[in-house]
C-alpha cells in the first residue's frame, strides 16, 4: 500500500481515499423544517450535521423537542423547508419522489419502538418483505433474509410468528429486517422504549456489533443510558441542535 492509498480527511471534512473523495453518509447544511400557522411552527432550526461512514450517533431530547421531525427528514419521510441534505453525496432535497423512495428503500434501514411486524407472517417472511420493497432479485431474497436473522442471532426462529416471541426477539427481527438490504444508514427511533432494562441491553449490544461491522447508526432517544452507548451525541431542544460530544 502506498501513501496515496491511505485514507485522509480534507479541510471540508470529507474522507478521501487516494484521489477519490468519499462523501459523508449524512451531510445536513442549514436544514430547516417549519409547518404552516400564524405564526409558522418552527420544528427544526437551521441544522448542520455530518455523519461519516461507520459513525454511531445518538440524538437525545425530550418529547416535542424536534426529534421526530429530524428522524422524518433523515429517513426521507418528509422534505425540509430549507437547507440541503446530501445522502451519500446525493442531494436528496432536490430529487423527485420516485428517486427519494428508491434511496429510502435501498440505503436506509428503520427500527421503531413498536416493531411493526406483521403478526400473521413468519419471522423469515417479515424479513423477506423488506427485500421485495428494496428490489432485491428474487433468487437472493431467501438467502439474504436468513443471513440477516443469523446476524441478529435468531436463526432458530425462522418459522415462528412474531406473537410467539419475546419483546427483545421481536425487536431483533425488526433489526434484521432493517439490515437485510445492506443499508448505508440505520435509523432507530426509541428502539428500547418497549423493553425492560435487561432486554434493552441485549438490543444495544446488537447495535454495538453492527457498529463494529462498519454500519452507520443514528439512534433517536430520550434515555441518557441509551445515548451513552453511541460514540457521538447531540441534543435537540425546541428544534435547535447542540453537539454534546
Amino acid at each position: 500500500m502506498t501513501t496515496a492509498d491511505v485514507a485522509a480527511v480534507d479541510p471540508a471534512g470529507t474522507e478521501v481515499l487516494g484521489a477519490a473523495p468519499v462523501p459523508p453518509v449524512i451531510d445536513l447544511r442549514a436544514l430547516t423544517r417549519s409547518f404552516p400557522g400564524d405564526p409558522p411552527v418552527v420544528a427544526l432550526r437551521p441544522t448542520d450535521l455530518v455523519l461519516q461512514e461507520g459513525d454511531y450517533l445518538s440524538i437525545v431530547g425530550p418529547s416535542g423537542s424536534g426529534k421526530s421531525t429530524l428522524l422524518n427528514l433523515l429517513g426521507l419521510l418528509d422534505r425540509p423547508t430549507g437547507g440541503e441534505y446530501f445522502l451519500d453525496g446525493e442531494p436528496s432535497h432536490t430529487v423527485n419522489e420516485r428517486r427519494r423512495t428508491a434511496l429510502r428503500a435501498g440505503r436506509i434501514g428503520f427500527v421503531f419502538q413498536a416493531f411493526h411486524l406483521l403478526p400473521h407472517r413468519t419471522v423469515l417472511e417479515n424479513v423477506m418483505l423488506a427485500t421485495i420493497y428494496a428490489g432485491v432479485p428474487r433468487a437472493e431474497r431467501y438467502g439474504r433474509a436468513v443471513a440477516a436473522l443469523e446476524r441478529v442471532h435468531l436463526e432458530h426462529r425462522l418459522t415462528f410468528r412474531p406473537t410467539t416471541l419475546s419483546g427483545g426477539e421481536r425487536q431483533r427481527v425488526a433489526v434484521a429486517r432493517a439490515v437485510v438490504t445492506n443499508p448505508r444508514l440505520l435509523l432507530a427511533d426509541e428502539p428500547t422504549g418497549n423493553l425492560d432494562s435487561t432486554t434493552s441491553g441485549e438490543v444495544l449490544d446488537l447495535f454495538d456489533e453492527l457498529h463494529a461491522d462498519g454500519l452507520t447508526l443514528a439512534v433517536i432517544t430520550h434515555d441518557d443510558d441509551v445515548a451513552a452507548r453511541a460514540q457521538r451525541s447531540v441534543r435537540i431542544t425546541d428544534g435547535l441542535l447542540e453537539v454534546l460530544r
